[in-house]
């Protein structure tokens, strides 16, 4: 395939990318987006940093030819050229691997590349919190939840995955904005934001030192030993599966029954979402922008609902 031939594959190749989905590149893994194409570039925007860069047709061309007869170690790729190797691999001719990229159109596929990032694996922590409590107040809205014994099964099984997906990314979110906030929060000061206050609050977790230092400090003040010293639950472990004694001889165990969410359905969800958002851009009118105030005020009332656990 000759170089414009590849260019124009390359360019198509690009433009077709589901919106949001991004490219990482080989060696530092930074990800990034295609911002749009022009006869002469490809624009790119960096994740991590803001920065928009143009990736030039006359630098591919170079880099197809360094190509051209083989492959090119990625270890050897300088940080500059990392770009151009993930977006050449998306033209069909090119493919790479941990080690290497080449020239292999029996292995590539176009469109396809180890460097590319789906748009639903693409999507930040609080995207992902946005979205789950979007699907999570559309169930809501449409079920009862104040009867679960009333769900039929496939609905209480969303439910309750849905509600465990908004659970667990909203407590990342709220970690990381709490190491934020703990940077700008004094002693003794509190913060006020419009749902709430926040304060600094210090708490104390004790680790016992290590047994020698433990034991010098009691003999040097005469307190036994055996004041200290118990059953070691580790080795009680190792007895119990290296002898015949039975765990009801050593342990009280007591059974605690509850639901495991084992498995997260991401692609399920995000054509939900695409398929709730194109729903009310098909519409119209007055019934469309109601539709978008009504979501603007689930969203309201899921931000006081998260601010305030």
């Amino acid at each position: 395939m000759g170089s414009d031939d590849t260019w124009m594959t390359l360019r198509r190749q690009c433009e077709a990318l589901e919106p949001r989905a991004e490219l990482v590149t080989p060696v530092s893994d930074r990800p990034f987006g295609i911002e749009r194409t022009a006869d002469d570039r490809v624009v790119v925007r960096f994740g991590d940093s803001g920065e928009r860069r143009p990736l030039w047709r006359e630098q591919f061309v170079v880099f197809f030819e360094q190509l051209a007869d083989g492959s090119v170690p990625l270890s050897t790729l300088p940080p500059g050229v990392e770009p151009y190797a993930s977006v050449a691999t998306l033209t069909g001719s090119y493919t790479a691997d941990d080690d290497e990229i080449r020239y292999d159109p029996e292995e590539a596929t176009a469109g396809e590349s180890p460097f590319l990032v789906p748009a639903v694996a693409a999507r930040s922590t609080p995207e992902r919190v946005h979205d789950d409590a979007l699907l999570f107040a559309r169930q809501l809205e449409r079920l009862d939840a104040d009867d679960p014994s009333a769900l039929d099964t496939d609905s209480a099984t969303d439910l309750y995955v849905l509600a465990s997906d908004v659970q667990h990314g909203s407590n990342r979110v709220r970690r990381s904005i709490r190491d934020a906030l703990l940077e700008r929060l004094g002693p003794d000061q509190q913060l006020h934001g419009r749902y709430g206050t926040v304060r600094r609050t210090t708490r104390e977790r004790r680790q016992p030192k290590d047994e020698e230092t433990i034991f010098d400090v009691l003999d040097e003040r005469g307190i036994p030993r055996e004041w200290v010293t118990g059953v070691d639950r580790d080795k009680l472990d190792v007895v119990l599966a290296v002898t015949d004694l039975e765990e009801s001889e050593v342990y009280d165990v007591d059974e605690d029954v509850y639901v495991q969410k084992t498995a997260v359905d991401e692609d399920e969800k995000y054509s939900r979402l695409q398929g709730i958002a194109d729903r009310i851009d098909e519409l119209e009118g007055a019934e469309r922008e109601e539709l978008r105030a009504e979501l603007d005020e689930i969203e309201d009332r899921l931000e006081d609902a998260l601010s305030a656990g």
